[in-house]
Formats: C-alpha cells, sequence, structure tokens
C-alpha cells in the first residue's frame, strides 16, 4: 500500500469523522449508528491510504512522488 493522502487530506478526513462520530451522541434510536461511519475516514486518515483513490489515480500526497 503506497500513501496516497495528503496532510490537507488527512486533516479533513480527521475533522469528518469527529463530526460524524458526534451522530452517535446526538441523534436518537438507530439512527445513531450511523455516526459509527466516522470509522472509516479516520481510519484512512491515519494509515494514509485510501483504496478509493487507486482506480482513479488520485494522490494528494506530495511525498511519494
Amino acid at each position: 500500500m503506497k500513501r496516497n493522502v495528503g496532510m490537507a487530506d488527512r486533516v479533513i478526513r480527521i475533522i469528518l469523522a469527529i463530526v460524524l462520530f458526534s451522530l452517535f451522541f446526538i441523534l436518537e434510536g438507530n439512527l445513531k449508528y450511523l455516526g459509527l461511519i466516522g470509522i472509516i475516514p479516520l481510519f484512512t486518515a491515519f494509515i494514509r491510504f485510501c483504496p478509493l483513490y487507486v482506480p482513479f489515480r488520485i494522490n494528494t500526497d506530495k511525498t511519494s512522488k
């Protein structure tokens, strides 16, 4: 797995994960479990690899070029 997530992309993913995780505490009923989707952007931010970028040949990491 070659890195394809840059620093700005990582920050955006972490902020998005925090927002999604907050839905877990804000929403009620079974709808609150949508907040657990925040695991995906948080995980891809930490491993610095996004599998959805591969087919489109997107690379936001400036150091891997």
